[in-house]
């Protein structure tokens, strides 16, 4: 008969290769968190990162353009680290390092060892998007964190046949509504998968409406700002659709921006492990997940979403898909051949990394990366089409120029008389240029900007008589039309990099409207 021990034995191995596993992920999670703080600081702020420290500063319930999760966190952010880049993206950095580490505990509860869990893990690491996302301060930084979250809770609920999951996975996606709301959209995959499943029986516990419930209850103070202000978020979708500015793609080109937005490499392997979620008996109780994609995908098609939009969900398929690789690889047929194959994938997966990493981090000189480009003949995705030209991707050019309109009026600024000044606001064109003039002159003296787009026109105009505004707009015959005086100022400082160059600013006096009162339904432009 057995002892105890040879019986234990081989389980205390298999435990010993998944911490190892685990043990790889969370190394390679602090590697990349540190390359993320090295790093964030090369190039300047970016656009959107003015609105969400502008925002932070204004803390309620809703803005306009999102959720209040990131404007609250990067107000704490800022009183704990400071201003600097470094300290502002830190949150960015920390999320998109701790997804190695949640793809990593995904492919091991989908049953995949040592290998499996390094390969997941590097998938993640070397991904561009997540690479961008740790490098910029905006809601898509913890979109991913988040959705694998509640995936993390399904797996658990359906594994462990415990439904109090289920109240873990409405906490995490009623958090995700305050962060960004296009998570209804998963949650509507994730209940279309469950009803297409065995898993429907969910729907008979009471654990699972209690997480509905759970999840209402956290989203519930955001839904009534956006009702007590009339759905501004539906008026800012709306807008930009009547803009035209997005870029549409067809189905071809929709589905090859899928197989690259992450790393053109780690194609194959979520698409395997999409496959598998369908086809392969140990995946077969999480099938859920592999409609839950399909309803993403046909979802924000259908609505012509940004290709990134997408991007939250494939941490779940590269872990299936590193589980399904390995235990392929590991096959009763012909394994040693194909153990041979296993650190081939690696490597070919973290040189692809480096070489596509210039794309997604800024590691190299603007000058160096254009040239960059050239050399590997890369055309880059993308997603808006903008009136200004800049030789860098749209990401990299909006962290360039900010500074100087900021500048300029300041200058204007100082030419208003003392006397004048209790009087005389600051108006920007857009939310940029009004958040980056509150941010680099917020210690100045300079009075706090005003603009007519997304959430500073909810914040008003702040008690002025419209007598004497500095106008930075590159629209003069806008101010012309709404006061006697029109002084040009000068232009922002010229910036080879930036998306938008030399803003004109202006001092104007003499008003042509009766009140601001009349005159601020009229500035309003949200796109």
């Amino acid at each position: 008969m057995a002892s105890p021990a040879s019986i234990t034995a081989p389980p205390r191995r298999e435990n010993l290769l998944l911490i190892n596993g685990m043990a790889i992920a969370w190394a390679m999670a602090l590697a990349k968190l540190v390359f993320h703080i090295y790093t964030n600081n090369h190039y300047g702020y970016f656009v959107d990162e003015f609105d969400y420290m502008s925002c932070g500063d204004h803390l309620q319930w809703g803005y306009v353009d999102q959720p209040p999760l990131i404007p609250f966190l990067t107000h704490i952010s800022r009183a704990v680290l400071g201003d600097s880049l470094r300290a502002i993206r830190f949150i960015p950095a920390l999320a998109t390092s701790l997804l190695i580490v949640q793809t990593a505990a995904l492919t091991r509860e989908f049953g995949g060892r040592r290998y499996a869990q390094v390969l997941g893990a590097v998938s993640i690491a070397i991904a561009g998007m997540y690479l961008s996302n740790g490098n910029l301060l905006g809601t898509n930084c913890l979109e991913p964190n988040i959705w694998m979250g509640c995936v993390y809770c399904l797996i658990l609920a359906i594994k462990k046949d415990d439904p109090r999951y289920w109240l873990g996975f409405g906490v995490i996606a009623g958090i995700g509504l305050e962060e960004k709301y296009s998570i209804l959209v998963f949650v509507v995959g994730i209940v279309i998968g469950l009803l297409l499943t065995t898993q429907r029986r969910a729907f008979l516990t009471k654990w699972m409406w209690f997480g509905g419930a759970a999840a209402f209850l956290i989203f519930l103070p955001n839904l009534l700002w956006n009702i007590h202000y009339h759905w501004p978020f539906v008026q800012l979708m709306r807008a930009i659709r009547a803009e035209g500015r997005d870029v549409v793609y067809g189905p071809v080109p929709y589905f090859v921006q899928q197989a690259t937005i992450l790393q053109p490499l780690n194609a194959p392997i979520w698409i395997i492990g999409l496959i598998a979620s369908f086809i392969s008996p140990r995946l077969r109780p999480y099938r859920v997940l592999g409609w839950c994609y399909l309803v993403c995908y046909a979802t924000f098609f259908a609505l012509h979403g940004k290709n990134y939009y997408l991007a939250p969900i494939y941490p779940m398929l590269l872990a299936a898909g590193a589980m399904q690789i390995e235990h392929w690889l590991d096959g009763s047929k012909a394994v040693p051949a194909r153990q041979g194959w296993k650190p081939a994938f690696i490597w070919t997966l973290l040189i692809g990394g480096v070489i596509s990493a210039p794309m997604s981090v800024p590691v190299l000189h603007p000058g160096t990366f254009v040239k960059y480009m050239k050399f590997t003949h890369t055309q880059l995705a993308q997603t808006e089409h903008f009136g200004d030209q800049s030789p860098l991707p749209q990401w990299y050019s909006d962290q360039f120029g900010w500074k100087e309109i900021a500048d300029e009026a300041a200058l204007a600024w100082s030419r208003i008389p003392p006397a004048e000044r209790q009087d005389c606001g600051i108006f920007a064109q857009s939310y940029a240029q009004a958040g980056a003039i509150d941010f680099f002159y917020k210690a100045k003296e300079l009075p706090s900007a005003l603009s007519g787009d997304r959430t500073y026109w909810l914040w008003g105009w702040h008690g002025y008589s419209g007598n004497c505004m500095i106008v930075v707009d590159n629209r003069k015959e806008v101010p012309e039309r709404l006061w006697n005086e029109v002084e040009f100022v000068g232009r922002s400082a010229p910036n080879q990099w930036a998306l938008h160059r030399e803003i004109p600013v202006f001092i104007c006096k003499g008003k042509k409207f009766d009140s601001m009162t009349s005159l601020w339904p009229r500035v309003k432009h949200w796109h």
